[in-house]
C-alpha cells in the first residue's frame, strides 16, 4: 500500500475581523474577538483543520508570534480569540502596555501532513491592556494590616492559580497599612491598588489600607494589571442530602476555618447519604453572593485511612448546586461530634481535614 498526501487548498478569503480593524482590549476574562474565514477544500472530501497565526507587520509567518487552533478543536472555520491572548500577541509584537500598534494575521489550513498558508493577510490594530511587562513568580501580602505583620519575613504567600494570576484568603485590619510584594526581603518589588480594581507598581511605600476589617479573597492578575477583593462573610459545611448548611466554620486565621458539629447521615431506601461540600457567603463590589467549594478531584466513594490526601483537595466551583463536585464522609463520622478544618493557604494545595472527636 502506498500513502499519498491529500491535497488541500489555501483559505482564499478572510471575513472577520475586517482589515485594519482597531480593537481596544478590556480586562474581562470573557472578552473576545471573532475571527472567521472561507472554508478550504480537501481532495478526499474530508474536513480540514485550521490555525490562526499572528506575526509582526511585514513578517512571513515562518516564525509566528503566536498561533492557535480554531473553534471545535480546529475543525471550525472561525475562532473566538480572547482579549487576554490578543494582549499576549501585542506584547510579543513589542506593543507596550496601554499603547496601540499593528500586527498581522492569516490562516493555515491542513490535512494530514499537508499545510497550506493563505496568501491573504490582514492587519489588526491592538490597544493593549495595562498589564505588567515583567510578571513576578511569587506574591506575598505584608504590613501591619496583614496577618503576617510588618516583618517581611512573615509575609503570607499568594497561591499561583495560572500564569501571572494569584490569589489569597486572608484577614485585613481596617486602618492599618499593607502592601503586596514579590519576595520576602528588602529588594522586593511593591504593588498596590488605589481603587481596588487596577494593580500598580509602587516605587515607595504606597500606604494601602482597607476600610473594613474582614476576611478577603484577593485575586490579582498581572497579565491585565487587575485586582479583585471579595469579602468572605461565612464558610459553612454544606450537607447535600439536607440541601443546607449544617454548621458554620469560624475563621481561625491565616487561611484556616474550623468548626465542630454532629453529622447524621440521611437514611434513604438504598442506604445512607453522606455527601457534602462547603458554602460561602461573600460580598464583592457591594453585591452579596453564594459560592461553593468542592472536590478538586472527582470522587464517588467514601474515604478510608489509606485514601490519598488528594481526595480532600478543594477548588472553587463555577456554580452552586446540591450534588455536583461533592465528597463523602467516612463511615466513622455518622452521628459523631466531628471537627472540620478548611485550609486555603497559598503555599500548599487547598484542602480540608475531617476529624472525629
Amino acid at each position: 500500500m502506498n500513502y499519498t498526501d491529500v491535497e488541500i487548498t489555501a483559505v482564499n478569503n478572510l471575513f472577520e475581523p475586517l482589515d485594519n480593524k482597531a480593537v481596544k482590549l478590556v480586562s474581562s476574562s470573557t472578552a473576545s474577538l471573532f475571527f472567521e474565514w472561507e472554508t478550504a477544500l480537501v481532495q478526499d472530501g474530508g474536513a480540514p483543520l485550521y490555525e490562526v497565526v499572528f506575526d509582526k507587520v511585514g513578517g512571513d509567518f515562518s516564525k509566528p508570534l503566536y498561533k492557535l487552533t480554531s473553534n471545535n478543536r480546529g475543525f471550525a472555520n472561525n475562532a473566538y480569540i480572547t482579549h487576554k491572548v490578543l494582549n499576549t500577541v501585542a506584547a510579543l509584537a513589542g506593543i507596550n502596555p496601554g499603547e496601540s500598534g499593528d500586527v498581522q494575521w492569516t490562516v493555515i489550513s491542513s490535512r494530514g501532513v499537508n499545510r497550506v498558508q493563505s496568501t491573504t493577510v490582514r492587519k489588526l490594530n491592538i490597544t493593549s491592556l495595562e498589564g505588567f511587562a515583567e510578571i513576578p513568580n511569587t506574591v506575598y501580602v505584608s504590613g501591619e494590616g496583614s496577618e503576617g505583620g510588618a516583618s517581611l519575613a512573615n509575609a503570607l504567600p499568594f497561591k499561583q492559580t495560572a500564569p501571572g494570576e494569584f490569589e489569597i484568603y486572608t484577614k485585613l485590619e481596617a486602618g492599618k497599612k499593607y502592601v503586596f510584594v514579590d519576595r520576602r526581603d528588602g529588594n522586593a518589588r511593591m504593588f498596590y491598588t488605589d481603587d481596588e480594581v487596577k494593580l500598580k507598581e509602587a516605587t515607595e511605600d504606597p500606604s494601602m489600607q482597607t476600610e473594613r476589617t474582614g476576611i478577603y479573597r484577593i485575586e490579582m492578575d498581572f497579565n491585565v494589571a487587575t485586582v479583585k477583593f471579595t469579602e468572605v462573610k461565612t464558610l459553612g459545611l454544606w450537607f447535600s442530602p439536607e440541601n443546607k448548611v449544617l454548621f458554620d466554620l469560624p475563621y481561625q486565621g491565616k487561611g484556616i476555618w474550623s468548626g465542630t458539629g454532629v453529622v447524621n447521615f440521611r437514611q434513604e431506601s438504598w442506604g445512607k447519604d453522606e455527601r457534602y461540600k462547603f458554602q460561602l457567603q461573600t460580598i464583592s463590589d457591594g453585591k452579596t453572593a453564594v459560592e461553593q467549594l468542592g472536590a478538586k478531584n472527582p470522587t464517588d466513594s467514601r474515604p478510608n485511612a489509606s485514601s490519598d490526601p488528594s481526595y480532600y483537595h478543594i477548588k472553587l466551583l463555577p456554580a452552586v448546586t446540591q450534588w455536583d463536585d461533592k465528597w463523602k464522609f467516612a463511615d466513622a463520622v455518622d452521628g459523631k461530634s466531628t471537627t472540620i478544618q478548611v485550609i486555603l493557604q497559598g503555599d500548599k494545595e487547598y484542602t480540608h481535614i475531617v476529624s472525629v472527636n
